[in-house]
């Protein structure tokens, strides 16, 4: 199974806001031994928000992947993902009571924090209630800030964590919630497959030159990758290629050590090793 994340929002894509959830959920998954295998960012477009999140439930449901989905799930007119994931699955939508019963919570703090009568039947505290409304069939997922709750639908039962996990676009929301899923959802896959990278500096060597030894060690060595990370401005190395391999079988080091000895049969000028 994979680790996936759509971004979705209009602001992100015109560069009014900075994503900042990319770098947030490899942190949290690599905090727990997992690692993100795509990312995906789409604007409020309900066609294409549709058609992403057919292709998210399709691998949770082959794969038991694991997918989360940031943004655009609230209830003014530009937010579309509750009813473009309703949509993708063939399903309708109904207000959760959990939910509900989480809003009106939220509504009597804020009324009492200001003061004010809470009235439940205020047509905004009426519209509040569209935030908890989902696709039929889908679960909560709590939200430690304001009790405004994102939803998952899950793939599968039991002990399989697959499924597509939607949670607000806002950090101080969003980042928690993703936390609670992987702790949740995902405790038993912590530290089962840690990747790791082995890698060194090379020094005056062209890529087209290294390309068939990085093909001959893939070939070799099942479940390894290689990789070839060229800079020509490195602050400390200079022009430079950082070529290494990652995976998380046995089999990384040897994959490794058949590097190196190709590299010095060219004759390549070696700089530090790394690993990761």
């Amino acid at each position: 199974m994979n680790f996936g994340l759509i971004i979705i929002g209009d602001e992100i894509l015109s560069g009014k806001r900075e994503d900042k959830h990319l770098p947030k959920v490899i942190e949290l998954l690599a905090a727990r031994g997992l690692a993100l295998s795509w990312a995906r960012y789409v604007g409020d477009d309900p066609e294409r928000i549709t058609a992403d999140l057919k292709d998210a439930f399709a691998a949770a449901a082959a794969n038991g992947d694991v997918i989360f989905s940031c943004g655009g799930i609230g209830a003014t007119p530009d937010d579309h993902t509750r009813q473009c994931a309703a949509r993708a699955l063939g399903v309708p939508l109904q207000l959760h009571p959990q939910a509900r019963d989480l809003i009106r919570e939220r509504m009597q703090d804020v009324a009492k924090e200001q003061g004010l009568p809470y009235e439940p039947e205020r047509d905004d505290n009426m519209h509040r209630l569209n935030m908890g409304v989902f696709p039929e069939g889908a679960d909560i997922i709590p939200n430690p800030y304001n009790k405004i709750a994102g939803f998952a639908v899950r793939a599968g039962s039991g002990a399989t964590p697959g499924g597509v996990f939607f949670v607000p676009g806002f950090p101080v929301m969003a980042w928690p919630m993703i936390e609670w899923v992987l702790d949740h959802h995902c405790a038993h896959l912590h530290n089962q497959v840690r990747q790791r990278e082995m890698s060194v500096i090379v020094f005056g060597a062209m890529e087209a030159t290294l390309t068939p030894l990085m093909e001959r060690i893939e070939a070799g060595h099942a479940g390894v990758k290689v990789f070839s990370l060229p800079s020509v401005d490195h602050p400390q190395w200079g022009r430079h290629i950082e070529l290494g391999v990652k995976g998380s079988g046995a089999d990384l080091g040897a994959a490794y050590a058949e590097m190196l000895a190709g590299l010095h049969a060219h004759d390549a000028k070696l700089g530090p090793e790394l690993v990761r």
